[in-house]
């Protein structure tokens, strides 16, 4: 048996089996380093190594900024930001969901705590208004895939670590385009289901109120804006707008917004750590795979077949989205960034596109997944959180997944829509 096929085949094993990613990468490059003579302790070098980068330390920053920010208010207050803008059109709440989770994206950078924090706030209300609760949380879900697109996002983090090379501030500058025309996309369909379905228009508060919400609102989404400025005007590096976000997060949920206290802050710890754990153990195992994977010249090989298999490099674009897609189905967002990473990206290099506009692709391509079954991550918490079966969520998704894939294949094929922000502020 080849060691390449040895590899390969001990993880898909392990992954039907239905054992834990990080585990299955892990055992795998052990068991095919012994079959090609590398010693155990190389293999423990490689998972050391993998997560001792310095820039690592902004992913567990991130995780708890969303936390403290989803326990602190600043959800409340980015839904009623969103109501001021888009509620008076027709379906105004479907498309406050889609503005909410641009802003809350911005900010926290997290789309399961979109999903779980203003999807508590917003799947009621839409019910209690009329609308039908699959769809209510099927918009939640669709819209919350803006969280991995628009910055700051430890999802692209992880892709720039893997990758290497990528400069983590053109990712985020890159993800901005794409992850507003998500939510544009999803908020037209929702227009235009909410005329064949009847669904209403809401009424604007008072202008004294809207102010007040308005100020609230602008407080919160200000720290997108600081953080992801900040980097790319080169003011401070990823870990320090991490540690920046946490820390005006906190400032708003304990001294502005007041809806936290000190001692809240310990369960959020908690839930950041097992979280961090679990993301850098996974990321350690897949250091030590994707090492085994460069040193048998598995993506020198994958990037020969996929280009031999095509010279088109338009379908062969259209073969990696599908391929993309259906991995979503059945595999979590980070551990198929670090698996398809250095197996894809090579291939797409060798095409012409910039590493940066396929990071991109790859978060709309992983968004996307969040939300289908039979493994939408997404999907699941949506469906806690909106008390409704997945079976059912799934078919509003049908109205909904239309959209995602016409932004998708706009990424894939007009590369300015990624890059022209980047070149612009971080030539």
């Amino acid at each position: 048996m080849s060691p390449g096929f040895l590899l390969i085949g001990s993880f898909l094993f392990m992954v039907a089996c239905g054992l834990p990613i990080s585990f299955c990468l892990g055992v795998a490059a052990f068991v095919t380093g012994m079959a090609t003579g590398i010693t155990p302790a190389m293999l423990v070098q490689r998972i050391s190594s993998g997560i001792q980068l310095f820039p690592l330390i902004a992913i567990p920053l991130f995780i708890l900024a969303g936390g403290v920010m989803a326990r602190g208010g600043v959800a409340k207050r980015i839904v009623d930001f969103a109501y001021i803008i888009v509620g008076p059109f027709r379906g105004g709440l479907a498309m406050v969901n889609c503005v909410d989770s641009m802003f809350f994206g911005g900010v926290s950078g997290s789309a399961l705590a979109d999903i779980s924090s203003t999807g508590a706030i917003m799947i009621p209300m839409m019910v209690q208004k009329g609308y039908d609760r699959e769809f209510s949380t099927a918009i939640t879900v669709a819209s919350a895939t803006q969280g991995i697109i628009i910055p700051p996002s430890h999802n692209m983090v992880i892709y720039a670590m893997v990758a290497g090379n990528v400069s983590v501030g053109k990712l985020f500058l890159a993800g901005y385009i794409p992850g507003i025309m998500v939510g544009l996309a999803l908020m037209a369909t929702c227009y235009y289901l909410a005329i064949r379905r009847g669904y209403p228009c809401e009424k604007r508060p008072p202008l004294r109120e809207s102010l007040v919400i308005v100020r609230d609102g602008l407080l919160a989404i200000v720290a997108a804006v600081v953080i992801v400025g900040g980097i790319a005007f080169g003011i401070f590096t990823v870990s320090e707008a991490s540690a920046i976000a946490v820390f005006y997060a906190a400032f708003l949920g304990i001294v502005v917004y007041r809806e936290m206290g000190v001692r809240d802050l310990w369960p959020v710890l908690i839930d950041t750590t097992k979280t961090t754990t679990s993301v850098l153990f996974l990321i350690g195992c897949a250091s030590a795979f994707g090492w085994m994977m460069t040193f048998l010249q598995i993506p020198a090989k994958a990037t020969e077949f996929l280009l031999s298999f095509t010279g088109n490099k338009y379908v062969l674009y259209f073969l990696i989205n599908v391929l993309l897609l259906f991995l979503g189905m059945i595999m979590d967002v980070a551990p198929l960034i670090v698996i398809v990473t250095p197996v894809l990206l090579p291939v797409m290099q060798a095409t012409g596109m910039d590493p940066v506009t396929f990071g991109i692709l790859l978060m709309v391509n992983l968004g996307i997944g969040l939300t289908t079954p039979p493994v939408g991550t997404g999907l699941f918490v949506g469906c806690t959180v909106g008390n409704v079966t997945i079976e059912r969520v799934s078919r509003s998704m049908l109205a909904l997944w239309p959209a995602m894939l016409f932004v998708l294949m706009l990424v894939t094929y007009i590369p300015e829509i990624t890059m022209t922000l980047p070149n612009w502020i971080m030539p």
